[in-house]
């Protein structure tokens, strides 16, 4: 047993130090801003370029309303699928592997191909590019909103609402989405990681995103990617953080049907 754990905590040594000596030597090389010191020197040319602030919020943007077209879409049909229609269940399971299966640049094309000519021209729209990246982060918001219902008991939650006289409306909203909570924040900031460091769709269809931007700074500068790549990975494992500190809290408090199911 002693050897067994000694083992184990050989290869999570040597796991750390794969993963953040990369980590901390990119951070270090950031550090070298200006000659002969450490400096945020590199952090604040990144911040005061005017071009950072633009790409990064206009992916903010377009990644919000991905979130929201995404969920609207995926939630009433993962709910609806869970409810009325279990045996199609391991079909739309392998229809959110897809994603995975077609390179960015084959969707990037075919969404051009497609929607570059009337009736449908909308190459020159951000709701192409949503479009896109929706289908992108489609297994991400599909397998956190699944996880959630099945972590639930979904079909005793409903006849329960229902029970008490509460509608479609009523049990969406007071019964299912609260406990979905920790899914439904799950499903955002992965979509919010995955929509702000998207290059490929960005690139092809033509908009000023935030990868692109990391892109070209990454071939014209020498010190700022470095320092985006750590601001990059900070806002990613932030995002993870907040996921886990929710979760924890709402294990903590427990599921139930809500408080205005009647």
């Amino acid at each position: 047993m002693k050897r067994r754990t000694g083992l184990s905590w050989l290869w999570f040594s040597v796991g750390i130090v794969y993963f953040f000596l990369p980590l901390a030597a990119t951070f270090l090389f950031s550090l070298k801003g200006k000659k002969g010191v450490l400096s945020f020197a590199a952090y604040r040319n990144v911040f005061v370029d005017p071009d950072f602030l633009k790409t990064f919020g206009f992916s903010l943007e377009m990644a919000l309303l991905t979130v929201v077209a995404g969920l609207v879409l995926i939630v009433p049909t993962a709910i609806w699928i869970q409810l009325k229609l279990p045996k199609a269940k391991p079909l739309f399971d392998f229809l959110t592997l897809l994603p995975f299966a077609i390179p960015p640049i084959i969707l990037a094309f075919g969404l051009i191909r497609t929607y570059s000519r009337p009736p449908l021209a909308l190459v020159s729209s951000p709701a192409l590019l949503v479009a896109g990246y929706v289908i992108v982060s489609f297994p991400y918001i599909y397998r956190s909103v699944d996880s959630g219902l099945r972590a639930m008991d979904l079909r005793g939650l409903s006849e329960a609402a229902q029970s008490l006289g509460a509608g479609w409306g009523s049990l969406m909203f007071r019964v299912v989405l609260p406990n979905l909570r920790t899914a439904l924040l799950s499903a955002t900031f992965l979509t919010l990681a995955i929509v702000i460091g998207e290059l490929t769709l960005a690139v092809l269809l033509a908009w000023p995103a935030f990868g692109p931007y990391m892109a070209l700074m990454g071939r014209n500068r020498a010190y700022e990617p470095a320092a985006l790549a750590i601001l990059s990975f900070g806002l990613t494992w932030g995002s993870i953080g907040l996921i886990q500190l929710l979760t924890r809290t709402d294990k903590e408090k427990g599921p139930g049907i809500g408080t205005g199911a009647h």
